[in-house]
């Protein structure tokens, strides 16, 4: 991954090389201004050589995805996890309140400022639009690390508008018809639920079938394709009478696709607020990575995205960053105690909320037994739990317990609620955070 450079005057330069950013370091003609991700700033005037840079957004309910590339060249590639609990919280959170209401203890009056009629313009759901906000944060980060960037955006598997008007289809250019082949074929498969209809089992190679065979004056539109496995999709199933041909006959209700909401919202507010993008689906970055010649895996499709033309495989790694959530205060409880003393501050349920303990933070950098990790939580007077960004137990040799002591950790340094970790490059798509 190549380092982030910003001159005296707060422009963005082309990234340098991890090498020379250690000597403009040592010689004092820089300074380092960010650690997430790693920014360096010059100390002395430099006009900046430019060059084209292609950013290449892959947009998820829950990952986003990011690869900038410049003249076929990877600058930095990797991947940001949201927090995707933040509905199941509030919902308990209704729960705990509606139940003790209906208790005989402290009466919590019921608001009335959040219903629907009092609800603002453009108002959205706290959890999508956490995720939302979050995303759009990291894309203006990179942006302004880059001199004059091009975004190119994902917006979805493929585009549900080609799908209901068939007259967007361009049926003259060759390249444009491989497209709205994959277009269709991806839209089939999501509507299906990537499952076989006849077998209706899951996690097998996919084909798209025609109901109505073309030789007997059907179409190629979603509605006369299904998905059906390697395994059912055989000549003699073909023929009238088996299992293709039955399954046509006894299908009462025909096959509805639905968008989920977050993709939907998501959508319009990448048109508002990045109008300048070019926006593309996952139907067309399929082309692109076979061109390249690459696998299939999440990273293989972020590289193809950012339009990059010739890709040899680098040693560099990828970067991940993960959404922590710091604070675990428990307001309400699911089983009422009746005849307490204790305040809920002071209680001991409360402990599991400790924030710090003899100078460590939650959510600190640690190095434990040349592994990198994360404190996700204290126990007792002197233990802590340590997990990698991949959501694994750090764990002491020969022992089966979690606790790991604090004296045998090494902090590296204070987070808040984001996690950053550079992880080396497996072919697959695939990294692993112990060896670093």
């Amino acid at each position: 991954m190549f380092v982030f450079v910003i001159n005296k005057h707060g422009k963005a330069l082309m990234p340098c090389s991890q090498r020379k950013a250690r000597i403009l370091l040592k010689t004092k003609k820089a300074k380092i201004i960010k650690y997430q991700p790693f920014t360096i700033q010059l100390l002395y005037g430099s006009y900046g050589y430019k060059q084209k840079v292609k950013v290449g957004i892959h947009l998820g309910a829950r990952r986003l995805g990011i690869a900038i590339q410049s003249n076929n060249h990877v600058l930095a590639k990797g991947e940001i996890e949201l927090r995707d609990d933040i509905k199941n919280n509030l919902e308990s959170r209704k729960v705990y309140r509606r139940n003790r209401r209906n208790r005989k203890c402290r009466y919590r009056k019921a608001r009335f400022l959040n219903r629907i009629s009092s609800k603002r313009e453009g108002w959205l759901p706290p959890s999508i639009r956490s995720r939302s906000e979050n995303m759009f944060h990291w894309i203006d980060r990179f942006c302004s690390l880059i001199p004059d960037p091009t975004l190119i955006i994902q917006i979805g598997k493929f585009d549900f508008q080609k799908i209901i008007n068939s007259h967007h289809q361009n049926q003259g250019d060759q390249k444009d018809e491989l497209c709205s082949y994959y277009n269709t074929r991806y839209f089939v498969f999501t509507r299906d639920h990537y499952t076989c209809q006849v077998c209706r089992k899951k996690n097998k190679i996919l084909n798209t079938h025609h109901i109505i065979y073309r030789s007997h004056g059907g179409s190629n539109c979603a509605s006369n394709l299904i998905s059906v496995c390697t395994d059912c999709h055989t000549n003699e199933n073909h023929q009238k009478g088996q299992i293709l041909w039955r399954w046509m006959m006894d299908k009462k209700s025909p096959l509805i696709y639905k968008e989920s909401p977050f993709i939907h919202t998501l959508r319009k507010q990448i048109f508002l607020k990045y109008p300048n993008a070019e926006f593309t689906y996952g139907s067309m970055t399929v082309l692109k990575r076979k061109r390249l010649g690459l696998e299939k895996s999440y990273m293989n499709d972020v590289l193809a995205l950012s339009d990059i033309r010739k890709y040899d495989e680098d040693r560099s790694g990828v970067f991940k960053i993960k959404q922590f959530r710091k604070k675990k205060r428990s307001l309400h409880e699911a089983t009422a105690r009746k005849g307490r003393k204790a305040k809920n501050i002071t209680s001991k349920r409360n402990e599991k909320n400790t924030k710090q303990l003899k100078g460590f933070f939650l959510n600190d950098k640690v190095r434990l037994y040349n592994k990198l990790g994360y404190i996700t939580g204290f126990t007792g007077k002197n233990s802590a739990y340590i997990k990698t960004i991949d959501n694994e137990y750090i764990t002491m040799p020969n022992k089966s317990y979690k606790q790991v002591s604090l004296s045998h950790l090494e902090r590296i340094c204070h987070n808040n609620n984001w996690q950053f970790a550079h992880l080396p490059y497996v072919n697959d798509g695939r990294s692993s955070i112990n060896n670093m």
